[in-house]
């Protein structure tokens, strides 16, 4: 497993954050005007893009990926080093995989490219009042602009950039199913090698709500939290006072091996993956039905792994911390679990994250991972009076046990809800 997050870049530094009820939430590093109504954000500031963040690599590798920063953009460089450091943590060496057997499942969000990388062009094209001539552009504006920055913001680039790293010749898929996508790689790669087409499947997402272009959007169509003096109090899941969600930026990525392979080589495992699932759903006007798509995953997850409600030892919840969306998603537990609803535990990472796009679902995940190897689950942060509209088991204090299973949770503001159902292996 491996990740960059607002709480550090590994597992380890994750979980002692988690322990130590610390937020990754501060005031932005660095506000611009156009974003200037975000009072707070987590971002991976340990995260630099160097080539050091990418943990050990090979003589051939460290040369690979330090000659291709320049084309990838933060989110790929994220992605890519989240990746790396999963493999890393598998202990599977470069050259060791059959490079046939071997492959990529990566998700992202919409990517957008740097309102600075327009500028040369926009200014060449301004007209002598210093307006902006729009019929000049394709003759000598776009000119201005480098040449390879599309390949910066594709959003197939993080699954090719590790494929050509790592010699990895099998399977290769790119998802931009925004914050579901990363349990949909991880269903997508467990799905690959159970029809015998690889034996390796790095699954990953990366994602940022804090990029300036996406901050538009954000302010404009989804519920943001105030900080009221205290950024790190700003997400507050399920609480009867959360004022929306807190933006931010990650990358995780997990190593999928068939057991019989992962264990000939060595490997210690850190747990199974029984079932995904995904689920879309629009009423009427075309507006999505979050409560129906994240009953739908809920349900049938739980299905397709032959398990009971009861058979659960804690939900991972998306927890947005929007006052709508914490309520969906408490209503369609409840729909999904029905008598079962009040005895499984729910928890979420986003108290500590807030929303880190594409790349919250395998960060918490990764967070869940931990907790059934540790023992015991992680609290939500903030969570001080629960809101009885919201009326699920939430965690609001440690020692309580994980159980042995879980059930990871995601959903777009489309309603694209995905699950991935993991369990402790042995």
């Amino acid at each position: 497993m491996g990740l960059v997050s607002p709480l550090g870049n590994s597992k380890e530094a994750l979980w002692e954050a988690l322990v130590q009820g610390r937020s990754g939430v501060a005031t932005p590093s660095a506000p611009r005007p156009e974003a200037a109504t975000v009072q707070c954000a987590a971002e991976a500031r340990d995260f630099q893009g160097k080539i050091g963040d990418f943990g050990p690599l090979g003589k051939g590798q460290t040369k690979q990926i330090r000659k291709s920063l320049k084309l990838m953009c933060r989110e790929t460089q994220m992605g890519v080093a989240a990746a790396q450091l999963a493999l890393a943590d598998a202990g599977l060496q470069p050259g060791q995989a059959d490079p046939e057997r071997a492959g990529i499942v990566f998700g992202t969000d919409y990517m957008l490219s740097e309102p600075d990388e327009f500028i040369a062009g926009i200014a060449h094209c301004c007209n002598s009042s210093g307006r902006f001539d729009v019929d000049r552009w394709g003759t000598d504006g776009l000119g201005k602009m480098s040449p390879l920055w599309l390949l910066n913001y594709l959003p197939n680039m993080p699954a090719s950039h590790l494929a050509i790293f790592n010699d990895f010749r099998g399977p290769n898929n790119s998802l931009t199913m925004r914050e579901a996508a990363g349990n949909l790689a991880v269903w997508e790669a467990l799905e690959v090698i159970r029809r015998g087409h690889a034996d390796a499947i790095v699954a990953g997402a990366t994602g940022t709500r804090i990029h300036p272009m996406k901050n538009i959007h954000t302010m404009q169509q989804e519920e943001v939290a105030r900080a009221d003096g205290c950024p790190a109090r700003a997400s507050r899941p399920f609480d009867r006072d959360r004022t929306g969600m807190v933006p931010g930026e990650g990358a995780g990525a997990v190593l999928l091996e068939e057991a019989g392979a992962a264990e000939a080589r060595g490997a210690a495992i850190h747990a199974e993956v029984l079932a995904g699932a995904s689920s879309q759903v629009a009423g009427p006007h075309r507006l999505g039905d979050c409560r129906r798509a994240l009953a739908n995953v809920l349900a049938r997850a739980l299905a397709t792994a032959g398990l009971k409600p009861g058979h659960l030892g804690h939900i991972h919840a998306h927890g947005l911390a929007t006052r709508q969306a914490d309520i969906d998603e408490a209503r369609a537990i409840g729909d999904a679990l029905a008598g079962d609803a009040d005895e499984v535990p729910v928890t979420t990472l986003k108290g500590h994250l807030g929303n880190l796009g594409a790349g919250a679902g395998l960060v918490e995940l990764i967070a869940s991972v931990m907790a059934l190897g540790r023992g015991t689950l992680f609290p939500i942060l903030n969570l001080e009076t629960r809101d009885p509209e919201c009326p699920v088991a939430t965690v609001a204090e440690g020692r309580i046990p994980p159980g042995d299973c879980f059930v990871n949770l995601s959903v777009t503001p489309q309603a694209q809800a995905s699950a991935v159902l993991v369990r402790r292996y042995g």
